[in-house]
């Protein structure tokens, strides 16, 4: 892969600690905890260790201030090693950014320094057993009484609900205002009325949990809510611009694997007394594998640049990104796997794993089919 002239030092700096870190403390376990689906505690370690948790937090916070740009850099190499712990690295900002973007100077100090060590972890809860496309639709309910909201209803899909510290969890208090009605609240463990239900057992990222959240007569202190009463939305919508990118890395990463195994094979594999390398059918499978993962990069790069600019208004361009990337990853790995053969429906290679990764990142962080109606909405004005 060309080196990227436009990224500062500071940038391939840390794309370089990440790829370290990746391919020498995270590969070695993927498969493992892909099998066992057990939490990759080793490789969240090894995350912990490179201080790679807190490059999105601002140094007030005790974080490095890297922005978007090294985020999905950083995605884009833990999701080559481990697409599941790329999900739970991601996961970090997808929860923490609300409070950074729209917390009290409180609130800020109360999560963000540990968010930033990753002492404590984020999720982030806004999809519903009947809410998820249509996120403004959510009949979890947030009714004020004296100096507290009393929360009742159920969510669906929460990565690391299960370990997290600190849940960013949108409920509505009039569900007859769909979107106007939405209004956030740091959830924590512990908190009476909330439980943690049942674990998904998933195609992909299989070592990533994904858990639904349940509240009944759920006590929130006032200080607990995010922004004001009907925030929520505009809170959750932000949020996602800037993490859109960040999962369309994830989507690189895995797109770059798959590419990558499926080269190194190629030119190991005989066939007709020759490596299947010299076909010119391979041959063009590759050239387009590897098309759609440059151009999957540069749109992901595009969109994270635009949010360290401060350009808002960037939804066009992260629905693009994430969107491209993800059909890119799935193509990418799918042809992977026709590559290997029968060996890639094997479980003794990975190219199976990176396509049953690759399919969640057409469906989580809005559908394809939600990226492609943004864009449209977007060009339609």
């Amino acid at each position: 892969m060309n080196d990227l002239f436009y990224l500062t030092d500071e940038q391939r700096m840390i794309r370089d600690l990440a790829r370290k870190v990746a391919r020498e403390r995270i590969a070695p376990h993927a498969a493992h905890y892909d099998e066992t689906e057990q939490y990759p505690e080793e490789s969240i370690r090894a995350i912990l260790d490179s201080g790679l948790y807190g490059i999105w937090v601002p140094e007030a916070h005790g974080g490095s201030d890297m922005g978007c740009l090294a985020l999905a850099l950083v995605a884009e190499e833990i999701a080559w090693a481990c697409a599941a712990t790329a999900t739970q690295f991601v996961d970090q900002p997808l929860g923490g950014l609300p409070i950074l973007l729209f917390g009290s100077e409180a609130q800020k100090q109360k999560y963000l320094p540990r968010l930033a060590t990753g002492e404590l972890l984020a999720a982030y809860s806004l999809s519903e057993p009947g809410a998820g496309s249509d996120a403004a639709g959510l009949r979890t309910t947030a009714v004020r009484q004296g100096d507290r909201y009393v929360l009742n209803g159920a969510k669906q899909w929460c990565t690391n609900g299960d370990h997290a510290g600190v849940i960013c969890v949108f409920a509505t208090i009039d569900p007859s205002k769909r979107a106007k009605g939405i209004t956030a609240f740091l959830i924590e463990p512990g908190m009476p009325g909330f439980s943690v239900g049942k674990k998904e057992k998933k195609m992909g990222i299989r070592a990533s949990p994904t858990v639904a959240l349940h509240f009944e007569d759920c006590e929130v202190p006032v200080e607990q809510r995010l922004g004001d009463e009907g925030d929520g939305f505009t809170i959750a919508m932000r949020t996602l611009d800037i993490t859109r990118p960040a999962t369309g890395a994830m989507a690189v990463g895995i797109g770059q694997a798959a590419l990558d195994a499926a080269v190194g094979y190629a030119k190991e594999r005989q066939q007709f007394g020759q490596p299947i390398a010299t076909f010119q059918g391979i041959q063009f499978m590759l050239a387009d594998m590897a098309m759609q993962v440059h151009a999957a990069r540069l749109m992901v790069h595009h969109a994270a640049r635009q949010v360290d600019e401060g350009i808002r208004g960037n939804t066009y361009e992260a629905s693009m990104a994430k969107c491209w990337a993800s059909d890119a990853a799935m193509k990418v790995a799918t042809d992977a796997v026709q590559i290997f053969g029968g060996y890639g429906y094997t479980r003794e290679f990975p190219v199976e794993r990176f396509m049953r990764d690759a399919k969640i990142m057409q469906i989580y962080e809005g559908t394809n089919q939600i990226q492609r109606l943004v864009i449209a909405r977007e060009l339609l004005g």
